[in-house]
């Protein structure tokens, strides 16, 4: 699947049943909260407004994330 027709794919999933989760320890004023997808996508939203934008990131998109937070690629 190309990767347009697989984000229409994701972003055209019913998500409202989906388990939120937020890291443990967190804040309401530093939290976030992921949703784990069939296929290995993730949703990403803000908690304070859980109505709002829901971002959607394929498998591989989210695995791109993962592999550079844990090099430093976001650090200072």
């Amino acid at each position: 699947m190309s990767d347009t027709g697989e984000k229409s794919e994701l972003y055209a999933m019913d998500i409202s049943d989906v388990t939120w989760l937020s890291a443990p320890g967190s804040t309401s004023d530093d939290r976030i909260e992921i949703a784990y997808l069939p296929g290995g996508a993730v949703a990403l939203r803000n908690p304070a407004d859980p109505n709002g934008t829901v971002l959607r990131y394929t498998a591989g998109e989210w695995r791109a994330f993962v592999l550079g937070v844990r090099d430093g690629e976001f650090d200072d």
